[in-house]
C-alpha cells in the first residue's frame, strides 16, 4: 500500500482493534534444540491462483501447463466467527470486485521474498514452487510494454482483472504511471529471486532466472528514467541539502529496492543494476542525521521531504546500506547504518519501541509487524556487515516484540499457526486480524531468528520489566501570562509533521509560560518541540530553578525549498540539562511584537535511559546514554546467577566485558553509547 498517505492522515487515524485472546506459549528457553519458529501455514492459506484475462502490456512466464499465476489475498478477517480472506476497499457482491482489489503487488512481492528465503535456507521444494508462482504473479502485475514499462499495477480483482485506479485513490494514479513503493518492492523480489534461481544447476531454473533478469532490468530502466535522472542533484528541504533521486522521495521505498539490487549485483547482475544500487544507497545515506543528544538521534530519515518525521514501518534503511556495503564496498554506506543501529535504535527501544509515527513526538504509538521486523532486519544486516555483536543483542531485544515485549504484553506471532496479528495500539489494544503484510513480516523475522539461534534466545526473553525513557509534556497545558494563547489549527497535519495534544501554545512578545514536569531519575535533556519558521524574530528562553537552560530562536530554519510546507516542527536540544528533581520549566518570550513562538511540546530525555526484559529465568537490560561523559548507574536485574555486562560506544564497538553476581548491578555507560546486562 502507499503508506505515505497514511502518514498524512494521522490526525484522524483510528484503527479498529479488538482485544486479543490468550496467546500461545512461547518455545521454552530451556530447550536445547527448540523447533523452528517459521511456520508458513497461514501464508500458504492466504495464497491463491488466478487465470487473468488478456490485458494489454501484461504478460508473464508461462509454460504450456501454466495458465494460472500465484497471488495472495490482502487481508484475513473474522466473518461469522471464521477467519476469511478478503480484499481491500468496498466489496460489490454483484460484480465480485473490491474498491481496491483482492490481491496487490506489495504483498505478492514480499511473499515471494519469504518463500525465496525459506527455500534458500531449508531447500524446501514447496517454498521453491511457491516462490516461482508468486514471482510469476508479480511479473504479470508489472507493465511490460508502452510508456509505463517497468512500472507496476498495484491492485488486481478476484478474477485477475487489473485495477490501476483504486478507491480510495493511491498515488501515483494510475498506479503504474510512475515509480512507487510497489516498483521498489518488485525490484526487491526480482533481485532476490534472480539470485536464488540463478544459483541452482537446474535448466528450468536457469531459464526462469533469465526471465527474472529481463523483468528486473525493465524496472531498473523505469527507476533510471523516472528517479535517477536527477542524480546527483540536491534539493533543499527547510535549508537541509537532500537527495532528489529517491523512489517516491523515500529512503524507506528506496531501501527495499536496494535489498533486491544488492542480491542481483552479488549474483553477477548488470552495470545498470550496479549503478542504480550505488546511487540509491548514496541517497539513503545522505538522510542520516542527528546524534545521541539531538533529533533524530542518529536515524536515517525515511522521507526526504521532512526533517520532522520518522516511522518504523519500512525502516530497512540500515539493512539496505549494509547490503550495499557488502555488494559494492563503501564505508559511507555502512557508517550511516551503524549510526542508525547503535545510536538511534537504543533511543527507540528505551523511548517506546517501533512506533508507526514519531512526528516528531510519539503521536502514532501503534506498532505493527512491518515496523518491528524492519528494525530486526536492519540490526542483523548491519551486524553481519560489520561483525559487531552488540547489534545482534539489540536485534534480539527488538524481536522480543513478537513474543510479548509490546504494549499488550502478549505474543504477536503464533508459531503453531504462523499467524501474526495486525497491530497493537499504544494503550495495548490488539487487532487480532492476520493479513498478508503482518504475516509476511512476522515470517521474515522468524526466518532470521531460525538462522540465528542466539538472537532467537534473546528474543524469547519477552516480558517488559521496566522502561525509562523519553517523556513528553504538551505545551498547551502550561500556565501562562501576557500574550499567550492555545491555537487549535484547522488541521493538525502541518504538511510534513503533526502537532500533538489540541494544537500548540503561541507565545507573543513578553509572555511567559510555566510547565509542570515529572521528577526524573537522572538529569534530563530538555528539547522544546518548536514550529520553526523562516524569518521569525521570536526567541524563547527556558529556565528551571532560576537557572537558564538555553534559548530557542524560532527563525533558525532554512527556506522551504522542496518541503511541503514552510518551516519545520523540530525538537531543539537546550545547552544545559534539567536537574532530576526539577518540577517546572519556565519560558520567557521576546520578539518584534508581531511574531509568535509556536511551542508544541517539550521532550525530556534522561541522560541514562533503560529498557529491561525478563522471561524463562533470563533477563536483559539495555542502558542508553545521552550524556557527554561516562555515566555511572545501577540496574536491578531479575533472576539470579551471574550477569554479564557489555559496554559499547556509539559505534557499537565493545569497550569492556565484566561479570557480577550482584542483584543490583553497577554499570557504566559510554557517552553516546549503550550498555547491555544479560543474566
Amino acid at each position: 500500500m502507499n503508506l505515505r498517505r497514511t502518514l498524512v492522515a494521522l490526525a484522524g487515524l483510528v484503527i479498529a482493534l479488538a482485544v486479543i485472546p490468550a496467546g500461545p506459549s512461547s518455545p521454552s528457553l530451556a530447550e536445547e534444540n527448540p523447533p523452528a519458529l517459521t511456520n508458513l501455514a497461514h501464508l500458504d492459506w492466504l495464497g491463491d491462483t488466478v487465470d487473468p484475462p488478456d490485458q494489454e502490456g501484461h504478460t508473464t512466464y508461462r509454460l504450456a501447463e501454466e495458465p494460472e499465476i500465484g497471488v495472495l489475498w490482502t487481508y484475513a478477517e473474522p466473518r461469522d466467527g471464521v477467519l476469511t480472506r478478503v480484499g481491500g476497499g468496498t466489496y460489490d457482491p454483484t460484480t465480485d470486485t473490491y474498491g481496491q482489489g483482492a490481491f496487490n503487488a506489495d504483498d505478492v512481492s514480499r511473499a515471494a521474498v519469504v518463500y525465496i528465503r525459506h527455500w534458500v535456507a531449508t531447500g524446501s521444494a514447496s517454498s521453491r514452487d511457491k516462490a516461482y508462482q508468486m514471482l510469476r504473479g508479480l511479473t504479470y502485475l508489472q507493465t511490460a510494454s508502452g510508456k509505463n514499462a517497468g512500472n507496476v499495477v498495484l491492485w488486481m480483482q478476484p478474477d485477475g482483472t487489473l485495477n490501476p485506479s483504486a478507491e480510495p485513490v493511491e498515488l501515483p494514479d494510475p498506479s503504474d504511471s510512475d515509480a512507487s513503493y510497489w516498483v521498489a518492492r518488485t525490484i526487491w523480489a526480482l533481485g532476490e529471486g534472480y539470485a536464488a534461481f540463478a544459483a541452482t544447476d537446474e535448466p528450468a531454473d536457469a531459464a526462469f532466472a533469465a526471465f527474472l533478469r529481463d523483468r528486473l532490468e525493465l524496472s531498473i530502466d523505469a527507476v533510471d528514467r523516472q528517479v535517477l535522472d536527477t542524480y546527483p542533484q540536491l534539493m533543499s528541504v527547510d535549508g537541509r541539502p537532500t537527495p532528489s533521486w529517491l523512489i517516491a522521495n523515500g529512503a524507506d521505498a528506496s531501501a527495499e529496492a536496494v535489498l533486491g539490487l544488492a542480491a542481483y549485483v552479488e549474483a553477477g547482475g548488470s552495470d545498470s543494476g550496479r549503478t542504480a544500487l550505488a546511487q540509491l544507497a548514496e541517497g539513503i545515506a545522505r538522510l542520516s542525521d542527528g546524534d545521541a543528544r539531538n533529533w533524530p538521534f542518529g536515524a536515517v530519515y525515511p522521507w526526504a521531504l521532512s526533517r520532522s518525521v520518522w516511522h518504523a514501518w519500512g525502516s530497512q534503511m540500515p539493512a539496505a546500506l549494509a547490503r550495499a556495503f557488502q555488494a559494492l564496498g563503501a564505508n559511507t554506506y555502512v557508517a550511516a547504518a551503524v549510526k542508525d543501529s547503535a545510536v538511534f535504535t537504543p533511543w527507540m527501544l528505551t523511548s517506546g519501541g517501533p512506533d508507526n509515527g514519531r512526528l516528531p513526538t510519539r503521536l502514532d504509538q501503534s506498532q505493527i509487524a512491518y515496523g518491528a521486523d524492519s528494525r530486526v532486519q536492519s540490526l542483523l544486516a548491519t551486524a553481519e556487515a560489520t561483525g559487531k555483536t552488540g547489534l545482534r543483542r539489540l536485534a534480539g531485544m527488538q524481536a522480543a516484540w513478537f513474543f510479548g515485549a509490546n504494549a499488550a504484553g502478549v505474543p504477536a506471532y503464533d508459531p503453531d499457526t504462523g499467524r501474526t496479528i495486525d497491530g497493537i495500539s499504544g494503550d495495548g489494544v490488539v487487532n487480532t486480524n492476520s493479513g498478508a503484510e503482518s504475516t509476511i513480516h512476522g515470517l521474515l523475522t522468524m526466518l532470521a531468528l531460525d538462522a540465528n539461534p542466539d538472537v532467537a534466545h534473546d528474543a524469547l526473553v519477552a516480558s517488559i520489566v521496566e522502561r525509562v525513557g523519553t517523556t513528553t509534556v504538551q505545551a498547551e497545558d502550561a500556565t501562562t501570562t501576557g500574550d499567550a494563547h492555545v491555537v487549535t489549527p484547522a488541521s493538525m497535519w502541518t504538511g510534513e509533521s503533526l502537532f500533538g495534544g489540541v494544537g500548540y501554545l503561541a507565545l507573543g512578545d513578553g509572555s511567559t509560560a510555566t510547565l509542570t514536569v515529572p521528577v526524573g531519575s537522572t538529569k534530563r535533556l530538555v528539547m522544546p518541540v518548536v514550529d520553526l519558521m523562516p524569518g521569525s524574530t521570536a526567541v524563547t528562553t527556558w529556565s528551571a530553578e532560576d537557572t537558564v537552560l538555553g534559548s530557542v530562536r524560532s527563525g533558525e530554519i532554512g527556506a522551504q525549498g522542496a518541503s511541503p510546507a514552510p518551516g519545520a516542527l523540530l525538537p531543539v536540544t537546550l545547552g544545559r540539562e534539567l536537574p532530576r528533581d526539577a518540577t517546572a520549566l519556565e519560558v520567557q518570550t521576546t520578539s518584534d511584537g508581531v511574531d509568535e513562538a509556536r511551542i508544541d511540546a517539550v521532550m525530556l530525555e534522561p541522560l541514562v535511559s533503560r529498557y529491561v526484559l525478563a522471561g524463562g529465568g533470563h533477563a536483559t537490560a539495555l542502558l542508553r546514554s545521552a550524556a557527554s561523559k561516562v555515566a555511572h548507574t545501577v540496574v536491578r536485574m531479575p533472576g539470579s546467577g551471574p550477569a554479564v555486562v557489555e559496554v559499547y560506544d556509539g559505534e557499537a564497538r565493545l569497550l569492556s566485558t565484566s561479570t557480577t553476581a550482584a542483584r543490583t548491578v553497577p554499570v557504566r555507560v559510554a557517552p553516546g553509547g549503550f550498555t547491555l546486562v544479560r543474566r
